[in-house]
């Protein structure tokens, strides 16, 4: 299994989404979810984030569906409402495997992945009641400034986890002066001992700019779901692939590599005992 491969290549976090294994599709369904996060969980001491995003056809409560009822030790969480889109990929692809994939990806345009403020705060008061932390993935610095809000009311305390995300149509592109920018934000709102700060290049530009993030201080982030490259024109077969590859370029600058126990300690975490997988 490729989680299992990607911890074996030095991930400290594992970031976790559900497919039909039909045919592919999204599903939110726990009794597939139980299918493959026990077995990862079993075979490996990596931190198992799990997402309440999913998809933008998905309701709350089907987002909401496993994370109440695993109540893993971390969940991914939008800081706000977004045009979040790859409708364009639909144009370079000529044959479709699954019927539902056109429709899918072309239908996105007119699609918002809404998370609300009160959908915000119910999700941190809903599974942060059972102990688990979030990575606050932040598409634009509004959503910095979301969070800050939500600090504010004590919903959210820290050490925040905060990422950084670029290259996603409907957020920030992936220019280094955005880079700087967000780190700087979140400098200013929070102060640099009170958060993890985190990247994510989405495509073509994730290893060049989660290298530029590392060099900043930061962590990084890397998988098939942000990009199927592993250089230029050259698709990846496996996340581990691109765990591997990026381990090696921030071993080679110096920098240390963090291990699961690291990480919760970094993060505040709960520890994989109180987990229900």
């Amino acid at each position: 299994m490729q989680s299992i491969e990607a911890a074996k290549a030095g991930a400290a976090i594992i970031h976790l989404h559900a497919r039909d294994p039909s045919d592919g599709r999204p599903t939110p369904d726990p009794d597939i979810y139980s299918q493959f996060v026990p077995v990862i969980a079993a075979a490996t001491d990596a931190v198992i984030n799990i997402t309440t995003g999913g998809s933008t056809r998905m309701t709350m409560a089907e987002r909401l569906a496993y994370p109440l009822q695993a109540k893993p030790e971390m969940c991914s969480l939008n800081m706000g409402s977004m045009n979040f889109s790859i409708h364009g990929v639909a144009k370079r692809i000529s044959t479709w495997r699954y019927d539902w994939e056109k429709d899918y990806l072309e239908g996105m345009e007119d699609r918002v992945f809404r998370n609300t403020f009160r959908e915000i705060n119910e999700i941190l008061q809903e599974l942060g009641s059972h102990g688990t932390r979030f990575e606050f993935e932040c598409y634009d610095v509004g959503h910095l400034y979301n969070l800050a809000y939500f600090a504010d009311q004590g919903l959210v305390k820290p050490p925040f986890f905060i990422q950084s995300i670029f290259g996603i149509l409907g957020g920030l592109g992936p220019d280094p002066e955005n880079l700087t920018l967000m780190r700087m934000t979140a400098d200013r709102l929070f102060g640099r001992d009170a958060y993890q700060f985190s990247v994510l290049g989405a495509g073509r530009h994730q290893l060049p700019f989660v290298t530029m993030g590392a060099i900043m201080g930061g962590n990084v982030r890397v998988g098939l779901e942000d990009s199927i490259y592993i250089a230029k024109g050259v698709k990846a077969k496996t996340s581990a692939e691109q765990v591997k590859k990026i381990r090696g370029i921030l071993e080679a600058l110096s920098l240390e590599i963090a291990t699961p126990a690291d990480a919760r300690e970094m993060l505040g975490l709960k520890g994989s005992s109180k987990v229900q997988f």
